[in-house]
This record gives structure tokens, C-alpha cells and sequence, in this order.
């Protein structure tokens, strides 16, 4: 009988907290056979990362205590000494992190930093390790690689840092590769990339993959065998098809539930809140769709040409030498009630969109028409009238929330700035504006880092909200998310939609969201649209070959993918860097249903699945 390569027994992890040893991760058991990938799913705080940790022996041996039995190829893990432990790491076994950015030594060259694991478990030469450092950065598939040895992790994409990481996993062979969420925070397309190249070094390699996330959609693309994880405890563990197709715990249902789907929209005229599944029973709530209609005679934003350019300068006398077209020619009109969303990959100037309409970013030309009245040529002392007008939620609400104001002191802030009433009329507003986002105002006097990722965003909604605007826009609001919480999150703000009448420009890259929340969408690429229309029609028949790019590389959740490996492009997202006097093209555009604008384009080979 073939032997596992990982053998974890009664693994119960605990922390040292206020001088008390507290379990976060209690009785896990599991097997990863060779050549098998076993997933364990389940949201922030049910115990994933703490058990990969534990198997890697990363946790600190001063403030964590690891009991049971962890086996790598029957050599025990629980208790061996650091040394030995270390020739282990990188060679028998090797883990890919959520954020490369975070493990890559920004001060070395990624050559370096690869060669480095390769001279320390292999004994290589200088000259040997670099050749097997280029055939690694090959094999990940990472373009011109001889000549990207030298670059540092800044000067790559997301996504080609995350190759990185890969390839240095791999350096020395590894029998077992944990990956823990190598994917949540790129792009769809870039998710796609990397989920078919684990999958495919994977059958080159032989090797055995633990995979680590919370999103059930990429489990059904990846595992042969799934572990589901909550508040520490494996709830239910077997053969993905199997759970997919029969859940037995709630708490499963309810991971499945929170999925947003491409197609489940059809027939749908307009956004529909999620069915919530509650954890604890696995009852589910009602898909409610939006009540409140969009008026299309009134406009609340008009966008009209705008163009949104950053200078590059270089050599002795800091000369420009060229610009970064992030947003170029773009206008489109949002309605009063009418979600409006912008999809595209990273840097394709959905995020500068929205900064140049709150002017925290500077056109170099274009109108943004607010109730008539031409934003761009306001001085900035009538600003605020804009900002009471239009209010931004932030990606990350941790970076966004002062650290030292507590949640009431951030509420009131804008309140008080812009006039608005006294200090205890700010106190009332924010205790109505927490229960408006379903949080306690007894949560007012906490700080931002004693509440969740959810909490947050909930909190900045109430922030955006303080000053009563006619329109948000929400920048990746739901994107760092876990599904559930981002679940929730999006039938908070189509609630407030319905409630108060809101008009949102909703940012995202991610496809199966924005067909659950949007009336319209606008597809964007380097810095112009290159297709807009109404959700449905744009869904039914997407004619930009990038559209359709983008529409495939959504995880489906359904383990009869799991053999699909997607006609995916290798390539970075093509650079909106163009040279000192560039004339960008003039665009036309054809309709193909009514509202539903598709780009005359003789380039649709570069953007071509």
C-alpha cells in the first residue's frame, strides 16, 4: 500500500494568550497521497494558515505549542529540532504565501534569491545554480527569463511575483508544496494562470499539493480531496465531487452558497441579493432583487472624455521621456439608483477613474459633470461641495480608518468638517449609521483593529455614508473579502441601494460579483473602454475578445473542471507606458444591441484568449 507523503494525526496547535494556552487549531487529521492535492477550506480565523504553519514549523516556538503527529514521508515533524527541520524546508518540502510581495527580499534580485535555495540544499556551483534558476523562471513561464534574472520584485506584476515564489518552491524538488492562498489577491485572469500552472508542474513533477483557501470555487478546480475547517474544528473531510454534490455539514452549504456564480443571473433584470446559508443551521435566507427602479432621465455623474495621464521623467535634468496613459477617452453617464460597474484587470485604470472623478487624483482633460456643474474647474475650495456629493469606499477599510480615532471619532470627523450639526447631532448620526450597517453602537468606542475585515468594510460604508451622497464609489470594496463576509457585504449596499436610493460606481475585477450587483457594466483595457452595456446583454453575448478573456478565467465551481486547463495568455498585461508626443488612436464604436457598444478594433490579436 502506497504511504502518504504528509501524515497529519490529532493536530490540536495552541497560542499563549494572557498566560493561558488557548487551541485555535484542535484534532485535525488528514492524509496527502503522492501526487494528490488535498484542499482545506474555510473563512480568515477557522484555523488554515495556523495548520500549514505548523506543518512547516514557522510558528513561534515561544508563544505556540504544536501537539499530535505531523509525518513528512514518515519522518516525524512534532518536535525536531530547528537545524534539521530547516533541511527539510525548501527541499522535502516548500510553501508558496499568500502575499508575495511580503516573502520576496525587496533589496536582492529575484536570481539571487532563487540561487539561493538552490546552493543551500543542492551544493550547486554559481554557474550551475543560474542555469537551473533560468529553467526554473522557464518552466513558470515567466517571458525573456535569462535577462529578468538581474530584475528586483517591485519591477514585476503581481501575478509574475507570485511565478516567482513558485519557482523558488520548486527549486529543490519538493515532494509536498503547500500552497496557502496563492491566488486570493490577484486578478481572475492571473488566478486563472497560476491555478493551471500548479496544476500542470504538478503533473510534471510528480509532487503532492496541500492548498489552503476559502474560496470554493477554486477548490473545485484544484482538489482531489477537501478538508473543510471551521473555528478550528474539521466539520466534514472527502472526495471534492462528493462534497460538492452532497454537503452533510452547514457550514459547507453555506461556503457554497456564498459563491457568486456566472449564470446565475439569467433572467434577471436587475441586481439580487445573495440567499445568505446561516453556519450554524445551513438554513437559507432569500435571494431578494433590488426593488427601487433606476431613473435614466437623471443623470448624477457624467463623464466625458476623460484622460488621466502620469508623467515619466528621467535622465541628468529629470526631462520627461514618456507618460503612463492610465486613463484615456473615457465618458459614460450614471443614473440616479443605477449600479454602473467597471471591470478589467489590475492597472487598467478603473481605480485612477474613480480618484479623478473625487479629483484626489488630477485629469489632464475631460469634463465630470456633478449636478451640472463641471468638477474639474472647481477651485479647491469648493471641493467639499463634491465630496458631499460623491463618497469613495477603499479597497483595504484597515488603511483607510485612522488606527489612533476610534470608530465614533471616524463617523463623526466628516460630519463636523463639512457643518453638518454639533457634536452630540454627530454621536446620533453615527449610532443610526452603525445599526444602518448592522453593527452595535455599542462598537463606537472600539479601535479599527478590534473589529474583522468585514466589520470594517461595513464601518467605512457608514463613513461614505455620513454625509448623505448621491453616489458611491466603491473601489474593490468586496474584493479582500471571504465569500460569506463579501456575501454580505454586497446585500448591505444593495439594501442601501433600495433605501436610500444610492447610485454606485462599482470597481472590480471580479466577473461573477459585478454580474450580481450591476444594472450596467463597462469593460476596460490600458485605460479605455473597450465594451459597455446593460449586465444582461453584456453577459449574454460579450463581443470584446478581453471581455470574453475575462468571463473564462472565473473559477466555476464544479469539480468536473477540475481536467480543464484554460486557453489563458502567458503574457503580463501589455504596458499603458507611451512614448513623449504618442497621438492615441481615434476609437469608434458599434452597436450591437440597444446600449450594448462594442470598440472597432483591428488589435482584438493582443488582448485574444
Amino acid at each position: 500500500m502506497t504511504e502518504p507523503v504528509l501524515s497529519i494525526k490529532n493536530l490540536t496547535t495552541s497560542f499563549l494568550v494572557d498566560g493561558e494556552w488557548k487551541s485555535v487549531v484542535r484534532n485535525i487529521s488528514l492524509d496527502v497521497m503522492p501526487g494528490e492535492t488535498v484542499a482545506i477550506v474555510g473563512e480568515s480565523g477557522s484555523g488554515k494558515s495556523v495548520t500549514s504553519l505548523s506543518v512547516m514549523g514557522l510558528l513561534p516556538k515561544s508563544s505556540s505549542r504544536v501537539t499530535g503527529s505531523i509525518r513528512l514521508n514518515g519522518q516525524e515533524l512534532v518536535g525536531m529540532d530547528e537545524v534539521a527541520l530547516r533541511r527539510l524546508r525548501g527541499g522535502e518540502m516548500a510553501m508558496i504565501f499568500q502575499e508575495p510581495m511580503t516573502s520576496l527580499n525587496p533589496v536582492f534580485p529575484i536570481g539571487r534569491q532563487i540561487s539561493e535555495a538552490l546552493t543551500t540544499h543542492m551544493n550547486l556551483t554559481a554557474a550551475e545554480a543560474r542555469a537551473e534558476t533560468i529553467r526554473l523562471l522557464e518552466k513558470v513561464r515567466i517571458p525573456n527569463a535569462a535577462s529578468r534574472l538581474s530584475a528586483f520584485p517591485h519591477q514585476f506584476s503581481g501575478g509574475m511575483r507570485q511565478r516567482v515564489m513558485i519557482a523558488m518552491a520548486l527549486a529543490c524538488k519538493p515532494k509536498l508544496l503547500i500552497a496557502d492562498e496563492p491566488t486570493t489577491a490577484l486578478d481572475v485572469t492571473i488566478q486563472g494562470q497560476i491555478l493551471d500552472l500548479i496544476k500542470t508542474l504538478q503533473e510534471e513533477e510528480g509532487m503532492s499539493v496541500l492548498f489552503i483557501t476559502h474560496d470554493m470555487g477554486v477548490v473545485a478546480e484544484v482538489a482531489d480531496r477537501t478538508v473543510v475547517m471551521f473555528r478550528g474544528d474539521a466539520v466534514e473531510t472527502g472526495p471534492t465531487d462528493q462534497i460538492f454534490a452532497e454537503q452533510k455539514h452547514p457550514y459547507t452549504r453555506a461556503l457554497l452558497a456564498a459563491v457568486p456564480r456566472m449564470g446565475a443571473m439569467d433572467g434577471q433584470a436587475v441586481p439580487l441579493r445573495f440567499g445568505i446559508v446561516d453556519k450554524e443551521t445551513g438554513v437559507a435566507g432569500a435571494e431578494i432583487p433590488l426593488a427601487a427602479p433606476v431613473d435614466t432621465n437623471t443623470p448624477v455623474l457624467q463623464v466625458r472624455n476623460l484622460v488621466t495621464r502620469f508623467d515619466i521623467t528621467g535622465g541628468w535634468l529629470g526631462q520627461k521621456t514618456g507618460a503612463v496613459h492610465a486613463v484615456e477617452d473615457v465618458s459614460f453617464d450614471l443614473f440616479k439608483g443605477e449600479t454602473l460597474s467597471l471591470v478589467g484587470e489590475s492597472g487598467c485604470g478603473k481605480s485612477t477613474i474613480g480618484r479623478s472623478i473625487m479629483r484626489l487624483t488630477e485629469a489632464q482633460s475631460g469634463e465630470v459633470l456633478v449636478g451640472g456643474k463641471d468638477a474639474r474647474k472647481m477651485p479647491r475650495t469648493e471641493l467639499n461641495s463634491l465630496r458631499r456629493e460623491i463618497q469613495m469606499i477603499f479597497q483595504d477599510p484597515f488603511a483607510s480608518l485612522n488606527p489612533r480615532m476610534t470608530i465614533a471619532e471616524a463617523l463623526a470627523e466628516p460630519f463636523i468638517v463639512h457643518k453638518l450639526g454639533s457634536r452630540s447631532d454627530a454621536k446620533e448620526k453615527a449610532a443610526a449609521l452603525m445599526q444602518q450597517v448592522g453593527l452595535s453602537p455599542d462598537m463606537l468606542r472600539r479601535y479599527p483593529h478590534e473589529f474583522s475585515g468585514g466589520q470594517r468594510q461595513r464601518i467605512s460604508i457608514a463613513r461614505a455614508l455620513v454625509l448623505e451622497p448621491k453616489v458611491i464609489i466603491a473601489d474593490e470594496s468586496v474584493s479582500a473579502l471571504d465569500v460569506s463576509v463579501k456575501a454580505q457585504v454586497v446585500n448591505l449596499l444593495l439594501d442601501l441601494q433600495d433605501r436610500l436610493g444610492l447610485s454606485y460606481l462599482f470597481i472590480s475585477h471580479d466577473m461573477a460579483v459585478v454580474e450580481r450587483v450591476s444594472h450596467r457594466v463597462a469593460v476596460m483595457y490600458l485605460g479605455e473602454i473597450v465594451e459597455i452595456g446593460p449586465r444582461a446583454s453584456l453577459f449574454a453575448n460579450p463581443q470584446h475578445p478581453y471581455t470574453r478573456k475575462l468571463m473564462s478565467a472565473v473559477p466555476v465551481p464544479d469539480p468536473a473542471r477540475r481536467l480543464i486547463r484554460r486557453a489563458i495568455s502567458n503574457d503580463e498585461i501589455k504596458s499603458p507606458i507611451r512614448p513623449v508626443g504618442y497621438q492615441p488612436p481615434t476609437r469608434e464604436y458599434r452597436e450591437v444591441a440597444p446600449g450594448h457598444l462594442v470598440r472597432i478594433d483591428d488589435q482584438t490579436a493582443e488582448v485574444a484568449a
